[in-house]
This record gives structure tokens, sequence and C-alpha cells, in this order.
């Protein structure tokens, strides 16, 4: 696979075939550069596929007028990364060095070129693929994070990149090295977001980095689609997958990042196919790369408020902010939220103290110290195993007697043969105490109180559904799940009370609550929402 760096040289022995290349040319055009010309700037719309003829472009850090990589794009090689799928925009700025010659072809146009030529997709894709993986672990990017460890906004806002595999660098506030020196007088030694080294995002949200980035899409400029898909977990991911590979226009909207509560897991190891696990994050970004490679889009984070169906047969949702996005059918799969706790303070330490996801993002703030676990389910277990690793101590507070019944055997057995970790029964958090982050966890059980020194409290606990914006269109169970198939006397297991609208994954009353069912529900699902459009078509 190619990439920025070693990859490269490997690359550059497997060109794109001439046909390929004669494809392109028939709908691009040549362009030319002269030495030091900017090919592609920071925030341009990868709205083109960019092939070099010949010359030579490196990528460029605006702050030095120096190369960011010792390698460069030479002929038979071309820009972008995976963003060009999403019709994103450009994270590195990237400059002729010297005078250049390219094929550009309109993004519409590559992608219809690739939809007709799989071995072109394929080889287009992995490279792709490759360099956002590079960029994302050497944290090339012209996003800056300022005081992330102090700063609720900026944390929310590294969680919604880190998890979306979008690449970033973090900067200490009280760093003094020069580049963290210079952020810092930029950011005026508040904790901040830079957007390319000088534009402070003020106020930040991951609503104002999806927009920057082109994630958070114009969907009132899009046609009206065949399927909408809400929730971007496993099912809603793998649904995307099939639905692009059956030629619907589809739109996966999801409220914070792709892979839902499954992208929180920090190791799945009983996921066919991954004998020595994969984290749950990384298994549904795959899937939305396959998703986007067939056509389906993605616009996040993008909540869905309220829904409704007009007399045209149209369901229209409306999102966060009042946009409305309208489709022939949809799909709900936006799953369960961990619930809160009822404790004094719970709300003043989100964010501050207490996660929901056990990534390596949060596992920083357990280097050497004690962690607090709660839940008795397989997500808890799995990040109490991985905050093991880096914690002084880890403490899974379970409120029952035992595991048995809410958790897989082979990490039960794990968790009570690891002495870093203790399983405490029938047990629960009774206080929370600390300045500006937590600083302590009083937990009652079996043998009274104990209080726990810890800057880490990770909730896992319960699930509520997320169906309050259905506005009574489907019918739910008693808990809020909605409710399909034979419950309802529906034929087909995911077609909910109303017609047009269908339901996976853990959000549908008794389904599994596992990853690999979810994504099976997704995949099977297909069928029967194309044959419901077949059938309003016809």
């Amino acid at each position: 696979m190619e990439n920025f760096g070693d990859d490269l040289k490997t690359m550059r022995r497997v060109p794109l075939a001439e046909d390929h290349v004669t494809a392109i040319h028939e709908i691009g055009a040549i362009r030319t550069y002269e030495t030091g010309d900017i090919v592609a700037a920071v925030g341009d719309p990868l709205d083109r596929f960019v092939y070099i003829l010949d010359g030579e472009i490196e990528v460029v850090d605006p702050q030095t007028d120096g190369p960011v990589f010792d390698t460069t794009l030479g002929p038979t090689q071309f820009l972008g990364d995976l963003a060009f799928l999403n019709a994103g925009t450009m994270v590195l700025a990237m400059r002729a060095r010297k005078p250049t010659r390219t094929i550009e072809a309109p993004r519409t146009a590559m992608l219809a070129l690739m939809a007709k030529i799989p071995e072109l997709s394929d080889h287009v894709i992995t490279v792709f693929a490759a360099r956002r993986r590079r960029i994302f672990e050497e944290a090339r990017s012209s996003i800056k994070l300022v005081g992330a460890d102090r700063d609720p906004a900026v944390q929310r806002c590294e969680s919604f990149l880190s998890r979306n595999r979008i690449p970033f660098r973090s900067y200490d506030l009280d760093a003094t090295d020069t580049e963290s020196s210079r952020l810092c007088t930029v950011a005026a030694h508040r904790p901040s977001v830079i957007f390319d080294s000088t534009i402070v995002i003020d106020d930040p949200t991951p609503r104002k980095i999806a927009t920057l980035l082109g994630l958070d899409l114009q969907i009132c400029d899009e046609q009206i689609f065949d399927l909408l898909i809400v929730g971007g977990g496993p099912a809603g991911v793998a649904a995307g997958v099939y639905a692009g590979a059956e030629g619907l226009c589809a739109l996966v909207v999801e409220d914070l990042a792709i892979g839902g509560q499954a992208g929180t897991s920090s190791r799945i190891e009983n996921y066919m196919g991954f004998p020595t696990g994969i984290s749950g994050a990384d298994l549904v970004y795959r899937g939305e790369i396959q998703a986007l490679k067939f056509g389906t889009r993605f616009a996040m984070p993008r909540r869905a408020e309220r829904l409704e169906r007009r007399d045209d047969g149209l369901f229209c949702t409306t999102l966060n902010d009042g946009e409305e996005v309208c489709a022939r059918a949809l799909l709900i799969a936006t799953g369960v939220q961990y619930r809160t706790l009822p404790i004094d303070r719970f709300e003043e330490f989100e964010g501050a103290g207490i996660f929901y996801a056990a990534t390596e993002m949060e596992a920083r703030f357990c280097h050497e110290t004690e962690a607090v676990v709660i839940g008795g389910g397989n997500s808890a277990g799995q990040a109490a195993m991985y905050l093991s690793r880096v914690a002084r101590h880890v403490h899974l507070l379970v409120r029952g007697d035992s595991l048995a019944a809410s958790m897989s055997a082979y990490l039960s057995h794990r968790l009570d043969a690891n002495p870093a970790i203790t399983v405490h029964y029938g047990s629960r958090a009774s206080a929370l105490s600390g300045d500006a982050q937590l600083e302590e966890v009083e937990i009652e059980g079996p043998q009274g109180r104990q209080r726990i020194a810890t800057n880490a409290l990770f909730v896992m606990i319960g699930a509520a559904p997320n169906t309050g914006w259905l506005c009574g269109l489907v019918e739910l169970d008693a808990k809020g799940f909605v409710l399909s198939g034979r419950d309802i006397g529906r034929d087909s297991p995911f077609e909910t009370s109303a017609e047009g609208i269908f339901a996976v994954g853990d959000v549908r009353s008794g389904s599994m609550k596992r990853v690999a069912s979810a994504v099976g529900e997704g995949s099977v699902v297909i069928a029967s929402v194309w044959q419901y459009l077949q059938d309003r078509a016809a």
C-alpha cells in the first residue's frame, strides 16, 4: 500500500494501468504548475482528482514554508485521501516543487469512473486509506488542539476527531517548545482549536470543525434520498454498505462519530475474521470506507430531532439547527446510549473526569493512577482490560453478584485473572468530589464505603434507546425500544408498525445487542428496503 513515507517508494513501482490513465484523461483536463505554485491549499474542497504526469508535488507547512515529509509525489501518483470520497476538504497544503503537469478530473466524474472500473477503484481507495492511516498516526494535520487536557469543549472536539479518524495534533498549554509557544500565542494562552495554524475557532464544537472539513454536508442541496439511515453504528454503516452496493441513494446521519457505542470498544476479540481482535472504531471505520466506495454519503455530527411523514409518502427528518432531509424510506439505527448516574455533581464532571469511552485518548488520563469503571457488560469489561495496561489499578463496579449473565465468559475470566483489576460486586458509586476536575469517587458495597482517588471514571451502564425523535410514528415497547417483525405482525423482522420505516441493531426491541448481529441486521434489511421501494415505484 502507498502512503507518505516508506510505502511511497513501494507504490511508485505499482502505477495505475495505462488504460486507467487514459480513461481519467478522457474525463479530465491537463493543468500545469510552476515551481512554488500551490496545487491545493488547506481548506480547499476535494472536488477534483489530481494525477501527476510529470514534475513533483510536496506537502508544505504554511508556517515554515518547508516540506512536511522527506518524500514527495511524482509521476504516476495522485493527490488526495479518503476525504475525497465524501467531498471533504484538504487538511494539508500541496505545492509544486518543480514545474509540474497534471491530469485533473472532476470528483463526480472520477467516482463514476471508479464505479465502472473496480480495479481502478481498488487501487485508488488502497492509496487513500494508507495515506489517511499514516497522517492520522503521525498527527500530520492543519488542525491543532491546545489544552485539551484542561477544557471539556476541546476534549469533545478531540473525541470527535479521534473517533472519526481525522488527523489532528494536540498541544499542552504549558509546553515550552517553539511550536507550542507559537500556538499558545495564537490562542491567547487559552484552551483552543486552531485551524491551519492561524484561525482560532471560537467556542469550539465538533459541528464547527465538521463544517470546516466538509463533513457537515449541505444536505439541503441534495436530492431526495432513496434511504435515510439515522445512526452510524455497526448496523447503520453495514446498511450503508449494502444500500450503496444495491444502487440506492443513501445518506447516513450520525450525531457524534461513526461507530456508535461499538466505536468506544478498545478491543473486540469475538468478531469473526479478527483472531487477534480489533477495536470497534477500526472495525466500523473499514465499513464506512466500503460504504463511501459504493456512493453512500455521511453527515456528522448531525442529530435527528423530529420525524414526520408527508402526504406524498416521503419521510422528512428535522435535524439539529432546523435543517430537514427527506427520503423515500427510513432506517432507524440509532442504537442506545449509556445512562448517567443520579449522583451530585455528575454533569459537572462530564468531560472533566467522567467518560463514556475507553480509547487511547481517554486512557492518557489514567497513566499511573487508579481508574474506576462502572458496568457489567462486555464494553465495561473491555474498558477495564484496556485501562489496566496504563492505570496503576482499575476498579470495576458491578451492581449484581456475578458477570455470568451479562459478559462473555472469556472476558470475565480475564478480569478475574488480572491482578491490576479488582471487581467490586454489589457495588455502586455514591459520591464524586474534586475542584475543576474529578479527584475522588466514593463507592458503596458489601464492605461498606470506600474512597478511591482517581481522575477518570468510566460509565458504561444500562442502555437507553435513542427513539425520542420518532414522534410516535412507530410503536415502541415499554422501555422505548422499537417494535418490529412478529411482535407487530410484520413479515420482515425489521419492519416497524409504519410502512417504509425499518429498524436494526440495538434500538430494535428483542435484538441481540452484539456487534456481529448488528452488522448482520444492517446487511439483511436492505433487501426489505429495496423491495419496499420497488413496490412503491411500480
